[in-house]
C-alpha cells in the first residue's frame, strides 16, 4: 500500500462525518453524549451534511404513548409508539403471528397515527380494534419480536426495512425481556378440551378423538397466540406444510380429516368468544387447502424424516407402540440402507 493510501485512512472524511450523525440519531441514549462529541471534532474540518441539526446528536428521544392493535384471530398484531422531540413520530411495526413470531414492516409515520386508526383501515379488512398500554410493555414486545425474527427468519435486506429495523432496535433495546417460557397444556385441561369437543360435535369413535389429539398437537406446538387460536393462515399452514410432514394418516382418518377440522376449528374459536361472523373465513380455508394438502399428502419428497421412517416401519408390518419392535426395525433399516450405498 502508497504512503498516501495509509494516510487517506486517517484523514476524516465527510462521508464519515455523516455516518457518525446517522448513527448518533438512532444510538442508545448512554452513547449519544459521546457521538456528538465526536460529531463537534469533526466538524472542525469537515462540513455536517445538510439534514443534520446539533439536536439531532444530543437529544433523547422519549416514548409517550403506546398502543397495540389485534386482529380478531390475534394472528397480527402492529404496535405504534408515539415519540416526542425536536420532530415528533409515530414508529410502527407489524408483528405477523402464522408460522412463528416475525416483524413484517417497520415504518416512521406522522403522529397520532393511532387517534386515526380506525379510519385508516380499509373496507372489508379483518377488525383489528386497537387499545392503549404502557410505554415499557410494548417497547419489550418490540424488542421480543425484533429478536425472534433476527434469530428464526432469513435476513430481510431491504434497504428501508434494514434503516428502521436499526432505529426500532435502538429505542427497545433496554427493554429486551428474557425469553418466555412456553408452557405445555397440563394433561387435564387436554383431556377436557377433547372431550368437551367430541361431546359437542355427538362424536364417539376413535378416528374423530384422534384427529382432535392432532389438531391440538399442532395447537400447541405452534400457534403462538395458543392452541385454540386459529386463523386462515394456520390452516393453510397445517393443511399445506405440518400434516404433510409430520402426519400418517390411515384411510379412515384421511376420509374424516375434512369435516373432523371444520368441526374442531369452530369448536375452537367459540371456545376463544369469537364472532361467527370471523369464524366462517377459518372454517372456509379447510376447502381452499384441501387440494394441496392431498397433492402433498401422497408426495413423500414432502415428508420428513421421522414420517419417511415411520411410513416404512408400518409398511414393514410393525406396531408402532411396541419401543422394542420400532428400536430392531430402525437398526434393521439402517443397515439395508447402508448396505445399498456400499454396493459398487
Amino acid at each position: 500500500m502508497h504512503g498516501g493510501d495509509r494516510q487517506g485512512i486517517h484523514t476524516p472524511a465527510p462521508h464519515g462525518l455523516a455516518a457518525i450523525a446517522a448513527l448518533a440519531r438512532v444510538a442508545p441514549a448512554t452513547d449519544i453524549t459521546m457521538l456528538a462529541e465526536t460529531i463537534d471534532i469533526l466538524a472542525e474540518t469537515q462540513p455536517l451534511p445538510p439534514w443534520h441539526t446539533a439536536m439531532s446528536a444530543d437529544t433523547a428521544w422519549t416514548a409517550v404513548a403506546a398502543w397495540r392493535a389485534v386482529d380478531v384471530w390475534d394472528s397480527e398484531q402492529v404496535l405504534l409508539i408515539d415519540y416526542d422531540g425536536p420532530h415528533p413520530h409515530t414508529l410502527m411495526a407489524q408483528v405477523r403471528k402464522p408460522g412463528g413470531l416475525m416483524i413484517g414492516k417497520i415504518a416512521i409515520l406522522e403522529p397520532g397515527t393511532a387517534a386515526q386508526w380506525d379510519q385508516l383501515r380499509e373496507v372489508g379488512e379483518v377488525p383489528m380494534p386497537i387499545s392503549q398500554a404502557p410505554v415499557a410493555d410494548v417497547l419489550a414486545d418490540l424488542a421480543d419480536v425484533l429478536r425472534t425474527t433476527d434469530i428464526t427468519w432469513p435476513r430481510n435486506d431491504d434497504e428501508n426495512f434494514v434503516d428502521n429495523r436499526a432505529l426500532a432496535w435502538s429505542r427497545c433495546r433496554d427493554h429486551l425481556p428474557d425469553w418466555p417460557e412456553r408452557d405445555s397444556l397440563p394433561e387435564a385441561e387436554r383431556h377436557r378440551l377433547i372431550q368437551q369437543f367430541i361431546t359437542a360435535n355427538n362424536l364417539d369413535d376413535e378416528v374423530s378423538r384422534s384427529l382432535a389429539e392432532l389438531f391440538l398437537d399442532y395447537g400447541e406446538g405452534y400457534i403462538v397466540s395458543g392452541p385454540l387460536a386459529w386463523s386462515p393462515a394456520e390452516v393453510m399452514l397445517l393443511l399445506t406444510d405440518w400434516l404433510p410432514r409430520k402426519a400418517i394418516l390411515d384411510a379412515a382418518q384421511r376420509t374424516a380429516l375434512p369435516n373432523a377440522l371444520r368441526q374442531w376449528l369452530t369448536y375452537a374459536l367459540e371456545q376463544r368468544g369469537s364472532d361467527p361472523r370471523w369464524i366462517a373465513p377459518v372454517v372456509d380455508a379447510v376447502d381452499d387447502h384441501l387440494r394441496e394438502f392431498r397433492q402433498a399428502f401422497d408426495d413423500d419428497i414432502s415428508w420428513g424424516p421421522a414420517k419417511q421412517i415411520a411410513t416404512a416401519l408400518t409398511d414393514r408390518g410393525v406396531d408402532l407402540t411396541d419401543r422394542q419392535a420400532v428400536d430392531d426395525a430402525i437398526r434393521a433399516l439402517n443397515a439395508e440402507r447402508l448396505a445399498r450405498r456400499l454396493l459398487p
